[in-house]
């Protein structure tokens, strides 16, 4: 197997330790920044991806391997920065005000972070203001969760919060979680809606896409 194999292998197994190993023995062979992260990792998280939607691997495989792929990111970061290698897009997530669950954002914030987008991690219990301000900081798309329907109502706010602030026009807004359709997506005004982390990456992909056709849709399927 080629070193870019057995990074990819290294991450759709877990295997965090062996993925860095494999990311310095690349970066050591002369192997580009971008390769790295293109045909390696974001290929590898690609794979993941599929495993998942075709039932092969469940949530436990997808967050260890996408536990290996940030450990493996954090070595290749420097380089990157240094080879000027721009992300796909920078998107804040975050889950609503009043919802403090994190485990399917962290799953969702690290799949996009090994797709090769900036990620600003919000946090849990994010109020309607720090999504704004992450837009005003130059995101491109903010993702929202919330896992229970008393917080999803969150969501609209955050929406509305910012349309009011003018900048409706300038960012992508998608969302998920547990209790959430793509008709309650579509009723609030956002972009997209994602059923689980694996389709999360996909739709950000998607509604980048049509922001730059002038186009968009909270249509779940992707």
């Amino acid at each position: 197997m080629t070193v870019l194999e057995e990074l990819r292998q290294a991450v759709i197994d877990g295997q965090a330790k062996l993925a860095v190993a494999k990311v310095t023995q690349g970066l050591e062979d002369g192997q580009t920044a971008e390769t790295l992260l293109q045909d390696g990792l974001i290929a590898a998280m690609k794979e993941v991806g599929r495993l998942f939607e075709e039932n092969e691997i469940f949530v436990p495989e997808m967050l260890i391997a996408a536990r290996a792929m940030n450990a493996a990111i954090a070595v290749l970061r420097p380089k990157l920065l240094e080879d000027e290698v721009r992300a796909s897009g920078t998107v804040a997530i975050g889950t609503v005000q009043g919802d403090l669950h994190d485990i399917g954002k962290n799953l969702v914030a690290m799949m996009l972070q090994g797709s090769g987008f900036e990620v600003v991690d919000l946090g849990t219990d994010v109020e309607p203001e720090r999504f704004v301000q992450a837009v005003r900081a130059g995101a491109d798309v903010v993702a929202m969760s919330a896992l229970l329907t008393t917080t999803m109502t969150g969501m609209k706010q955050v929406v509305e919060a910012i349309s009011d602030a003018g900048l409706r026009d300038k960012v992508r807004i998608v969302v998920g979680g547990a209790p959430l359709t793509a008709s309650y997506a579509n009723e609030i005004g956002a972009d997209g809606y994602a059923p689980d982390a694996s389709k999360a990456v996909r739709k950000v992909r998607e509604v980048l896409i049509g922001a730059v056709a002038g186009g968009g849709t909270a249509d779940g399927a992707v």
